[in-house]
């Protein structure tokens, strides 16, 4: 009897001037993507999941998502049922507004702000913006706990604790906590450090540098996207 022929999972990195793209594009191929880094409407129409990265500021993002007319592409993407990712910046464009340099609207799949952070504290010692560490992520109250407290999300396998690997001067605050997955905290500033509405995923952290941590995120997007082809997986 032939064996079935192995099922490929497509992966398209928004490119559109800012981010990490090399890096994540090695993170998906390790763990067995096809991946294409383009700004064309068609790659990202195409592909399995879709990762919107970033690294810059929001109104520069936005403003060259618009030129490339990536916005409504981006938008149909998350209503398509799709893994859609974002990432770093690429977690801050899905939200409704920032207050980065002035007032500008993002993405809108997620409702919300992003905000900066204001002079973190430890005791009398003011914390450094941006954040450039390891950081742990812990479970949101709207999580359930349990063995795995982020079992069927891009998070599964991930104990509570776990340090990655965050650099940022703004965070998010969704207006929906529901949709908060993890949280993080910098100085005394509790912030949103991933979250989660149906088929979009995005974490304030970087995957593609937060070692074995990091890949088992992308794995978890592998499963995620063949499930959507209606293609189970075994262990």
């Amino acid at each position: 009897m032939m064996a079935a022929p192995e099922v490929k999972v497509n992966a398209t990195v928004v490119d559109y001037g800012l981010g990490n793209l090399f890096n994540i594009g090695r993170a998906c191929e390790y763990v067995g993507m096809d991946v294409v880094i383009s700004s064309q409407k068609e790659d990202i129409l195409k592909a399995d999941v879709v990762i919107l990265p970033g690294v810059g500021a929001f109104g520069d993002a936005m403003a060259t998502l618009r030129r490339l007319d990536l916005v409504n592409v981006l938008r149909d993407i998350a209503e398509a049922g799709k893994p859609l990712v974002g990432i770093c910046l690429g977690t801050q464009l899905l939200m409704s507004e920032s207050c980065e340099f002035g007032l500008h609207r993002g993405l809108g799949i997620i409702e919300g702000s992003v905000l900066r952070f204001e002079c973190p504290s430890e005791g009398d010692r003011i914390l450094k913006v941006p954040q450039v560490q390891w950081n742990q992520i812990f479970r949101s109250d709207c999580v359930t706990a349990g063995n795995d407290v982020w079992i069927d999300t891009p998070l599964g396998g991930l104990g509570e604790g776990e340090f990655l690997y965050f650099v940022h001067s703004f965070y998010v605050r969704p207006t929906d906590p529901s949709v908060v997955l993890s949280t993080s905290r910098y100085g005394h500033i509790e912030f949103c450090s991933s979250l989660q509405r149906r088929n979009v995923f995005a974490c304030q952290f970087h995957p593609e540098r937060s070692g074995p941590a990091g890949l088992q995120i992308y794995r978890n997007l592998v499963r995620a996207a063949l499930g959507t082809k209606g293609v189970g997986t075994c262990e």
